[in-house]
């Protein structure tokens, strides 16, 4: 992964080419903005961006994955224009191999766990199913998407360019792993308790980053993202946080820790179990 960012790694160049990378996704979040503006009634509006925000509709969902393809094509227009860095640089070789090699476990065990939360009193049912059914079409794909675009921009150019100037981990684990968290910081929707959602992004930012660097590809990464991401949005979600097309929905105080913590400790518990079953799969 660091090898083909060695020749040009100098960091003032990463950190200018993370700053093209959010300028570009910003940008394009500005004009999807425009574009709504001048095509939807205001007082349409207002609720549309509200359903976007929090990904509490369909469309509102969907319309959220998509704006994470710009960030996509950004990472791989800086990672090329700027750093001279193929896009096959950014997932490494074998991806697809180890993608291949662990989707179907992860997502056989995490099935299987999340079916236990079905029987506790504060989960209910949600989207209906043949609602889920008629956007999951259209809703996998852009998943794959956002994550795509979350590991190739924290793992496969963040990793591999600090990687390449630093040997030590707290640069090209922790360092990456904390941005990833405090971009995860919601104190709108958590109030005190948004603090433990940004550790916990962390942590998994660490998890992804050490497969990486074991395994030389984000495959494995992407792998463990995308089945976290596919249960929590589509099988069993929180209420109001993206959960429009989620079949059944956790209904909790999410600002008491007290109620909280045992649904995070469960999710943390699923992450690192994720890791270790990477890990005896792949044998690294």
């Amino acid at each position: 992964m660091t090898a083909p960012a060695r020749h040009d790694s100098a960091f003032w160049r990463t950190v200018l080419g993370a700053i093209m990378i959010v300028a570009i996704y910003v940008g394009a979040g500005w004009l999807l903005l425009l574009v709504m503006t001048q095509s939807v009634p205001s007082l349409r509006l207002v609720g549309l961006l509200s359903e976007i925000a929090t990904g509490s509709s369909p469309r509102g969902l969907v319309i959220l994955l998509a704006s994470f393809a710009p960030l996509l094509l950004g990472t791989i227009f800086v990672a090329r224009w700027w750093h001279g860095r193929a896009a096959g640089s950014l997932f490494g070789p074998n991806v697809l191999r180890d993608l291949r090699a662990v989707l179907p476990w992860l997502l056989i065990v995490s099935l299987l766990c999340t079916t236990l939360a079905l029987f506790d009193g504060d989960v209910g049912r949600s989207t209906r199913l043949g609602t889920s059914l008629r956007w999951v079409g259209l809703a996998l794909p852009l998943l794959a998407v956002q994550i795509t675009a979350e590991e190739v921009l924290f793992r496969g150019y963040l990793l591999a360019q600090l990687g390449a100037r630093w040997r030590s981990p707290w640069m090209w684990m922790v360092l990456p792993s904390a941005l990833f968290g405090a971009l995860h910081y919601d104190p709108g929707s958590f109030g005190p308790n948004a603090i433990w959602l940004a550790i916990w992004a962390f942590a998994f930012g660490c998890f992804a980053a050490d497969l990486t660097a074991r395994t030389g590809n984000i495959g494995a990464a992407l792998a463990l993202h995308l089945v976290n991401n596919f249960t929590s949005m589509f099988i069993v979600g929180f209420y109001g946080d993206l959960d429009g097309l989620a079949l059944y929905t956790i209904v909790i105080n999410a600002r008491d820790f007290a109620i909280l913590a045992p649904w995070l400790a469960i999710d943390a518990l699923m992450i690192f179990i994720g890791w270790l079953m990477i890990r005896l799969i792949l044998r690294v």
